[in-house]
C-alpha cells in the first residue's frame, strides 16, 4: 500500500468513526508520512501534506505549518486542503496561522493557492482583520474573478457568524 492508498483508506475510516482503526493506521504510516513531507521531490511533500487531513492528523499540524510555507505551490495547496479539512470543527487550527493565511492570500504567486487560503478563513473565527482583507479583495476589479467571488462569500459567511456570535452574548 502506498501513503496515498492508506491515506484515502485513512479517511474512509474517520468518515466512518472507526477511531481505534484510524490511530493503528497513523502508528504504522507516521514516519513513512514524516519522511514524504522532508522529500525533495514535491509531489511526495503534496502527497504527505494532503495525507495529513486525509489521517485527521492534529498532532501533525506544525508539519501543516512548513506546508504553508513550502516553495512548490502544490505542497503550499495540498496543505491548504487538509487546513480546511482539519479546522472544520476546530477553529483554532485557522486561527493559530492566521497571519500567515493573510500573506497567503495577499501576495501568493498562484491564484489557487490564494483561494484555498479564503476557504480555510471560512472555517476560523471572525475576526475583523479577515473580514476586512476579505472585503477588500472582493472589491479589488484587478484581482482574479473567482478569487473576489470566494473572498465575498467567505467574508458574508464571517459576518454572519459574527453577528450570531454577539446576539448569543445578549
Amino acid at each position: 500500500m502506498t501513503l496515498q492508498e492508506a491515506a484515502a483508506r485513512a479517511d474512509a475510516l474517520a468518515q466512518e468513526g472507526a477511531e481505534r482503526e484510524l490511530a493503528g493506521l497513523r502508528a504504522e504510516w507516521a514516519e513513512e508520512l514524516e519522511a514524504a513531507a522532508r522529500d525533495p521531490d514535491f509531489r511526495r511533500r503534496a502527497h504527505a501534506y494532503r495525507a495529513i487531513g486525509q489521517f485527521r492528523w492534529r498532532a501533525k499540524e506544525e508539519l501543516l505549518r512548513r506546508g504553508l510555507d513550502d516553495e512548490s505551490p502544490a505542497c503550499r495547496g495540498s496543505a491548504l486542503l487538509s487546513l480546511e479539512l482539519l479546522s472544520r470543527d476546530h477553529p483554532s487550527t485557522v486561527n493559530g496561522v492566521r497571519p500567515l493565511l493573510h500573506t497567503l492570500i495577499s501576495a501568493d504567486g498562484n491564484a489557487a493557492v490564494r483561494r484555498l487560503a479564503v476557504v480555510c478563513l471560512r472555517n476560523g473565527s471572525p475576526q475583523r482583520e479577515t473580514i476586512v482583507l476579505l472585503d477588500g479583495l472582493a472589491g479589488d476589479d484587478e484581482v482574479d474573478a473567482e478569487l473576489r467571488k470566494a473572498a465575498a462569500g467567505v467574508a458574508q459567511a464571517l459576518k454572519r457568524r459574527q453577528t450570531q456570535q454577539a446576539q448569543q452574548k445578549r
